[in-house]
C-alpha cells in the first residue's frame, strides 16, 4: 500500500527531481574530478592542449561540480524546511542525474568531441564499455524511480478529483 503524499510533496515534486538531479550530476562530476583527474592522473577535462590548460579546465570543471552540488543542497534544505522532501523521488532524480552526466561524458565528451579519453596508452574498449554500461544502468534505474513516483502523483491527483 502506497503512502499518501503530503500536499507539499505533491506541490514540490518537480523540485525534488531537480534537486536530486543536480546533486547526482555534481556528485559524480566531483568523483570524476577527484579520482580520475587528481588522484590517478588519467586525464584532464580538456586534454587537447598544454598541461597548464588542462589544469585550468579541471579547475573550471571542479567549480561547476561544486556549484551544482551546493545549489542542490540548498534546494534540498528548502524542501526539508517546507516538509516537501520526497526521498524516493529525490533519489531517483539523483541517480538519473549521475547516470546522464556519465553517459554524456562517455559518449559526447570522450568520443564525439574528443576532449579527453578515460585513460591513455591502454585499450579503451573495456573502459568505455564499463563507463557507458554503468551510466546506462544508472539512467534506467533513476528513470524507473522517477516514472514510478510520477505514476503515484497522477494516481493521487485523479483520486482528489
Amino acid at each position: 500500500m502506497k503512502k499518501e503524499l503530503t500536499q507539499e510533496q505533491f506541490s514540490y515534486s518537480g523540485r525534488n527531481v531537480l534537486s536530486g538531479f543536480l546533486f547526482g550530476l555534481g556528485m559524480v562530476a566531483f568523483i570524476d574530478e577527484a579520482i580520475f583527474h587528481q588522484l590517478l592522473h588519467w586525464h584532464h577535462f580538456y586534454d587537447r592542449s598544454t598541461t597548464e590548460i588542462g589544469l585550468i579546465s579541471d579547475g573550471l570543471f571542479h567549480a561547476f561540480s561544486w556549484f551544482a552540488t551546493v545549489g542542490a543542497l540548498f534546494m534540498l534544505a528548502d524542501l526539508r524546511r517546507r516538509g516537501a522532501w520526497w526521498k524516493k523521488r529525490w533519489l531517483g532524480g539523483m541517480t538519473l542525474g549521475a547516470g546522464l552526466f556519465n553517459l554524456y561524458d562517455g559518449i559526447i565528451q570522450h568520443k564525439l568531441m574528443q576532449l579527453h579519453q578515460i585513460r591513455y596508452g591502454v585499450d579503451l574498449l573495456p573502459y568505455d564499455l564499463i563507463w557507458n554500461i554503468l551510466a546506462g544502468i544508472m539512467v534506467i534505474a533513476g528513470g524507473i524511480v522517477v516514472y514510478q513516483t510520477q505514476k503515484q502523483l497522477k494516481l493521487q491527483k485523479s483520486e482528489l478529483r
